[in-house]
């Protein structure tokens, strides 16, 4: 169970500082600064101190879009939009070990990013979401399903996606969770984790 959580600080009732550090020690294990609007010095600050506050946690520091300012301020992994950069060109300016992640809407771009060399996919929106209206409908669960068994590599649900429904994501063949509501409008972040890991065990037993 992949557990990932996307920055919005505006949306924040803490410093993004804050909530980066509190989602590394609750056990979630990546975080995506998704802070567009900053301008390129804010930007490689923010992540920079990120990275700083999670030093001594297992969570993984991406950047939303920007694999300059990733490697720059040696963050773990980039998050590219579906209409960004390909994952083979990103590869050739990146370090070893250096993640990347690919944001998907349809069935045929988890497909291509797998073929590239993607290390997961986020795939939705799931659910409807007021954030994700602007790609249309939800996919809903069948496409999610339906992206999950065309390949190997993670799929992670996102788009509306709660903690009443995150079930039905992982039955659907999900390898984990993304989102920003999710996770920042928690009101115990470490309660969530420890509630979402336990429902993959169950059902892993279960399998």
């Amino acid at each position: 169970m992949l557990l990932y959580a996307i920055t919005e600080r505006r949306k924040l009732r803490s410093s993004l500082a804050d909530f980066v550090e509190n989602a590394g020690r609750a056990g979630v294990d990546r975080v995506q600064i998704r802070e567009k609007d900053l301008p390129d010095s804010a930007l490689y600050e923010v992540v920079r101190d990120a990275i700083a506050r999670t030093r001594t946690t297992q969570v993984r520091v991406l950047v939303n879009g920007r694999p300059d300012i990733a490697v720059a301020a040696q963050a773990q992994g980039v998050h590219l939009p579906s209409d960004s950069l390909s994952v083979s060109s990103v590869r050739k300016v990146t370090p070893p070990g250096f993640l990347v992640g690919v944001s998907c809407h349809k069935v045929d771009e988890v497909e291509r990013a797998a073929s590239e060399g993607a290390d997961f996919a986020v795939f939705g929106p799931v659910f409807d979401t007021p954030s994700k209206r602007g790609f249309g409908p939800p996919v809903g669960l069948s496409e999610l399903e339906r992206a999950c068994t065309a390949v190997r590599m993670p799929v992670l649900a996102l788009g509306g996606v709660t903690s009443a429904n995150a079930r039905l994501c992982i039955e659907a063949g999900a390898a984990g969770l993304a989102g920003i509501g999710l996770f920042q409008s928690a009101r115990s972040l470490g309660g969530l984790v420890r509630d979402l890991k336990a429902m993959r065990k169950k059902d892993s037993v279960a399998e």
